[in-house]
């Protein structure tokens, strides 16, 4: 699935129709039904597992933040990950359309900003309220590019999740942090855009893999500015290694193939259940409990997200 499309089309257009949907049955009936089910689930598995792997990557990223810094650990986690998807993917330079390097500049410089802003809201809040307020850029790209009313109203549950996160003001959380995970939802978003259409325009992994290269590049200057010697540290060098297999290479490739048969807002809305993952991670590995308000809070976001899955399938269900 690599067909081309233009530059100028809308987020819209960038979601292909799932492949586990568009394939025929094989089997018998019964066969035929347990098969299609199985191949509409594989999808969503690798979306599962990519969220359990960034997650812990992310919780162990916050231990090395005291080594490396923020900006630090950001650039160490997509150097690493360039290095290692290069040499994997061994992307082709040649024939590639103009548009074709555009989409992956944009996808790049998406990565880039999420992975900053996100690691800058990480050091100052708690890593579930993080990515509960980071999530909101999915919902919203869902219920923008579903075009559903009902959507709306699952939104809405999202928001006051949200607002009771807060308790009524994002002062108790810090509000640059808070700032700052809001940002990174909104290159989340752009991110899940221009993931869907690099997948479609380079085969197999290599979009991702000079997409990476672009990231990288972008956050070297930062990192270098912020830890200075202490990344070349082999302790801080061996986490950062880590922490790109776990929060990068893994993930995005996991994300990337689940992108090409699944549509994007689906996959948005799935990327929802991450605030739950994120909370679990922080409990084990970083020994961040939850209060009542803050899981109740995240189990709102997840309510939201669940309901907005279940009405984007009945409506592709009566197309």
């Amino acid at each position: 699935m690599n067909e081309q499309t233009t530059a100028a089309e809308p987020a819209a257009a960038a979601v292909a129709v799932p492949e586990a949907v568009a394939a025929p049955a094989l089997g018998g009936p019964g066969g035929g039904r347990a098969g299609g089910r199985r191949a509409a689930l594989a999808p969503v598995a690798l979306v599962v597992a990519g969220g359990l792997s960034v997650q812990f990557g992310a919780a162990i990223a916050v231990l090395l933040m005291p080594r490396a810094g923020a900006l630090g650990v950001v650039t160490l986690r997509l150097a690493a990950a360039a290095l290692v998807l290069l040499v994997v993917c061994r992307p082709r330079l040649r024939g590639h359309s103009r548009a074709d390097w555009g989409t992956v500049a944009a996808f790049g410089v998406a990565m880039g900003a999420m992975n900053t802003l996100f690691y800058q809201a990480a050091d100052r809040i708690p890593l579930g309220a993080a990515v509960t307020l980071e999530v909101l850029g999915p919902l919203a790209l869902s219920v923008i590019a579903s075009r559903r009313l009902v959507n709306v109203v699952w939104a809405a549950l999202a928001l006051g999740g949200v607002v009771l996160l807060s308790g009524g003001g994002f002062d108790r959380l810090d509000p640059a942090g808070a700032a700052y995970a809001l940002g990174a939802g909104a290159m989340w978003a752009a991110y899940i855009v221009f993931s869907a259409r690099t997948g479609r325009r380079f085969p197999q992994a290599d979009g991702l893999a000079l997409a990476m290269v672009v990231a990288a590049l972008l956050s070297l200057p930062l990192g270098i500015m912020d830890a200075g010697s202490r990344l070349i540290d082999p302790t801080t060098l061996g986490l950062g290694a880590a922490v790109a297999l776990l929060s990068s290479v893994l993930p995005y490739t996991l994300e990337l193939i689940a992108l090409r048969r699944l549509p994007a807002p689906t996959f948005a809305i799935l990327m929802s259940l991450e605030p739950a993952i994120a909370a679990l991670a922080g409990f084990l590995v970083l020994d961040q409990a939850l209060a009542t308000t803050d899981a109740l809070a995240i189990a709102l976001v997840i309510g939201a997200s669940m309901g907005a899955v279940r009405s984007q399938v009945r409506g592709v269900s009566a197309q």
